[in-house]
């Protein structure tokens, strides 16, 4: 039997940090307290030095882009960028090449990942205008949900028949996972100015042309669509303060039918940094304005919203360096947004009890992901130890995503991710990854 103690570290769960030292065999927690003593001579200890031992985050939405699309990136790469970023859990998106719209295209996906997926993983069954047969046939317990696109966005599984989508809301009760912006609204934007501009729009109007408007009109329909067939709806990316509205939080977020996320980069950047940023923080949704970006922390804070993500999405520089019309939207951010996040909390915006709630906590609660997410006994030893005061910059030299870049370059975190552990396995240290694959397919409560 393998075993491993983790001793002397600040443990961070369910909104209490306390001392104490963790047990792990094999895969599991198998004993959290004070002075935990070895139980065989081959076990090995890890001294946290009083550093914060976390639950590992679980992110719900990436874009990791095999098959189809790995120039920019694979499941490898971005699997192992994400561990090193205190990410032991995702849940990638079906707007792969071939868009993962039947039962048989999502195993594939499933498949590769067996092979060669550095972090434990799930992948969500893609919804088009005419798959429904195919979307019910979606296994509950071994696939996290049902994604829809009410927005195009990067790829083509635009649903945009009513019928379609009613059908769909009151047919499953799987999750829903929706990306929305109103087609319509965009195109309009977008022909507006380019009679001003022509090809040149500057990138500084993006989140003019994906208005609030634009997300609005969707995510309300999306919602007026759940309430009416009851229909369980999670909502990706919110990015204004107008959606916010919403949703609720005055019940517990068991009992809530429809739930929200908001992105690393909405909570980050803002319209001003188009600037200097340009098109390498093009994203769908648009980071919007400073208003915006306060009232999706306000509204992560209170409990309206629930889960933080990366919907991480890697493009080449060549891609990302194109103009505005021809730059695609998306970046890379698994390797750095648990330290974003702390770096929050270093300014005093979240609290780490809350960090953990809302990227571990949270998302395992969602999506009823069996033994994960919690540092509790008899849970899946998915653990990650943070220093709090030690100082990294972000440079080429230690990107890890295969794309080679980040929108966080030349930036100081203040904390960094010493260890991250797997399935009980220590796969990441001293800023080096251990060539183990131990990532397991994400099994759900339903």
């Amino acid at each position: 039997m393998k075993t491993l103690l983790i001793k002397n570290a600040k443990i961070v769960n369910e909104g209490h940090i306390f001392e104490g030292d963790v047990l792990i065999e094999n895969e599991f927690i198998v004993e959290i307290g004070a002075n935990i003593s070895p139980k065989s001579s081959d076990c090995k200890i890890i001294n946290a030095e009083g550093n914060y031992l976390i639950p590992g985050a679980i992110d719900d939405q990436v874009h990791f882009r095999e098959p189809g699309l790995t120039h920019k990136g694979d499941i490898a790469s971005e699997s192992k960028a994400a561990i090193a970023g205190g990410i032991t859990s995702f849940i990638e998106q079906p707007n792969t090449v071939p868009n993962a719209v039947t039962q048989e295209l999502l195993e594939q996906k499933y498949d590769i990942a067996a092979q060669t997926s550095y972090a434990n993983y799930s992948f969500m069954m893609g919804a088009t205008n005419n798959n429904l047969e195919e979307v019910l046939k979606t296994n509950p317990k071994n696939v996290a949900g049902i994604k829809i696109f009410l927005g195009s966005s990067t790829g083509n599984m635009l649903v945009d028949n009513e019928e379609v989508l009613e059908k769909i809301f009151s047919s499953t009760k799987m999750l829903i996972a929706v990306h929305c912006e109103d087609e319509t609204t965009i195109k309009n934007n977008l022909e507006k100015y380019k009679e001003e501009y022509g090809e040149t729009i500057p990138m500084d109007v993006h989140h003019l042309i994906r208005s609030e408007e634009a997300c609005f009109i969707s995510s309300s329909k999306a919602v007026a669509l759940a309430k009416k067939t009851g229909a369980r709806l999670h909502v990706f990316h919110v990015s204004t303060a107008k959606e916010t509205e919403l949703f609720s939080n005055n019940i517990p977020l068991e009992e809530k039918q429809i739930t929200a996320e908001v992105c690393i980069h909405h909570l980050w950047f803002t319209n001003d940094d188009y600037a200097k940023k340009g098109t390498f923080i093009k994203w769908n949704p648009a980071i919007k304005t400073k208003a915006d970006k306060a009232a999706l922390w306000k509204a992560l804070l209170d409990n309206r919203i629930d889960v933080i993500a990366t919907d991480h999405a890697p493009h080449t520089l060549e891609e990302k360096k194109n103009t505005y019309l021809n730059a695609p939207s998306g970046g890379p951010l698994v390797q750095h947004a648990v330290v974003a996040m702390f770096q929050a909390h270093h300014e005093g915006k979240i609290s780490v009890e809350k960090i953990v709630e809302k990227m571990a906590h949270n998302p395992a609660k969602i999506f009823k992901i069996d033994r994960r997410g919690f540092i509790k006994v008899g849970y899946y030893a998915d653990l990650v130890i943070i220093n709090t005061g030690m100082p990294w910059r972000v440079n080429k030299d230690n990107i890890l995503y295969k794309c080679g870049w980040s929108p966080f370059e030349d930036y100081t975190f203040t904390s960094r991710i010493t260890h991250t552990f797997v399935n009980g396995e220590l796969v990441y240290h001293n800023s080096k990854s251990k060539d183990i694959l131990v990532g397991k397919r994400l099994e759900f409560n339903r």
